[in-house]
């Protein structure tokens, strides 16, 4: 994509446009200046760079590998400096503002309080430290002009057993920052169902959670996702792809499963680049959110580890924009699927769409109209 291009939208302007996230790991996404800082400040002596700009470089290196060793020692190694209040509140408030200079006016961003105890906190002190961090995150963001909401979902791990305790916490929590559920870790061999009792609780609960599910595995995890555990939306989900057919002649048929993901109009919370990272696609081009996007899924764009994957809102969008010729219309359908399909109440999610998005790419598209128009005449240059 170029900015000479006068019917794509310009990097500039997917940068500004108002942007929507649901699948984003907090320990994911942390400033590589930010995890030397606090290694030094916990004395915790295994990362393998110490410079930041080497250090970006190795988790984007460890995370293309191809090793999934090499690629779990990445979360290793972020996990180790997030075990303190302080800690926890600045990589949340620093989370919160990057979003925000992207153009991301809300977030759902996930982490699992389990993985934040080696030092003594408890599940309540991790959950009130990322808050704290992120109400503050929001308010560095408007002060420097942007705004932003942040909510949390709370993950647990798939081969641990605490998804009950960490449901009832999300639970506890509902009306204090945190706005779900989730589970997330290897899909082969822990199934959702391992863990029916939180996702039962939930229900009882009138609770929302999503299910990291159709990523590593195939059409079984999507189904149990949803038909055994009632997940509200599907982290990932680009397996879902295994059940239409393409024929020679270009027509479609999808199978039952794909049917019904598409006619409940059930989320995917697509992450291109890290699909590409897991092999869960061989290119962007073959991404499935390609046809998926033809098929009129209810489907979202996210960045799933922004540190691991070298990427933003932004980025991901200027991939689809190059491959696939995705104009600002395409843009604001998928960021009003993300806001219809955010855990938050409906009124509010109706505000952010009317107040907020929709004037926001009406506003760009005005631009673009202006750039085409002058571009068609030769009058200015594009």
């Amino acid at each position: 994509m170029t900015s000479e291009t006068p019917n794509l939208p310009t990097p500039d302007q997917i940068r500004r446009s108002p942007k929507v996230l649901l699948h984003d790991h907090l320990d994911g996404g942390l400033r590589p200046g930010t995890i030397i800082e606090l290694a030094d400040e916990v004395g915790y002596d295994k990362l393998p760079e110490t410079d930041a700009d080497k250090l970006g470089v190795w988790f984007r290196d460890a995370a293309d590998s191809g090793s999934l060793p090499r690629y779990l020692e990445t979360f290793a190694h972020t996990c180790a400096v997030m075990q303190t209040k302080e800690a926890l509140f600045r990589v949340a408030a620093e989370c919160a503002e990057d979003l925000a200079e992207d153009g991301v006016v809300y977030a759902e961003i996930r982490y699992a309080p389990e993985q934040h105890l080696e030092a003594g906190l408890t599940l309540e002190e991790v959950v009130e430290a990322v808050n704290d961090g992120f109400r503050e995150g929001e308010r560095r963001a408007k002060a420097n002009g942007h705004r932003i909401r942040v909510g949390a979902l709370l993950t647990a791990m798939r081969h641990a057993a605490r998804a009950l305790e960490i449901a009832e916490l999300a639970n506890r929590y509902r009306d204090n920052g945190v706005v779900g559920f989730d589970i997330a870790g290897a899909e082969a061999g822990f199934p959702p169902t391992r863990h029916l009792d939180a996702f039962e609780y939930l229900k009882r609960e009138n609770n929302h959670f999503t299910i990291h599910a159709g990523e590593a595995f195939g059409l079984p995890s999507i189904w149990q996702a949803l038909q055994w555990c009632g997940a509200d939306r599907l982290g990932h989900g680009v397996k879902i792809i295994d059940d239409i057919e393409v024929a020679e002649d270009g027509s479609v048929k999808l199978g039952r499963l794909a049917s019904y993901v598409r006619d409940k109009r059930i989320p995917l919370e697509m992450c291109p680049t890290s699909n590409l990272q897991t092999a869960a696609a061989a290119s962007y081009a073959e991404h499935p959110i390609g046809l998926l996007r033809k098929l009129h899924f209810r489907l979202t764009v996210n960045t799933d580890n922004r540190l691991m994957s070298g990427t933003s809102m932004s980025r991901e969008f200027e991939h689809l924009v190059d491959t696939f010729g995705y104009s600002l219309d395409d843009m604001q359908w998928f960021t009003v699927n993300a806001m219809k399909s955010a855990f938050i109440p409906f009124d509010e999610r109706l505000a952010m769409i009317n107040d907020v998005i929709k004037p926001g790419y009406a506003e760009l598209k005005s631009e673009w109209l202006f750039r085409q128009t002058a571009s068609t005449s030769g009058t200015v240059s594009a």
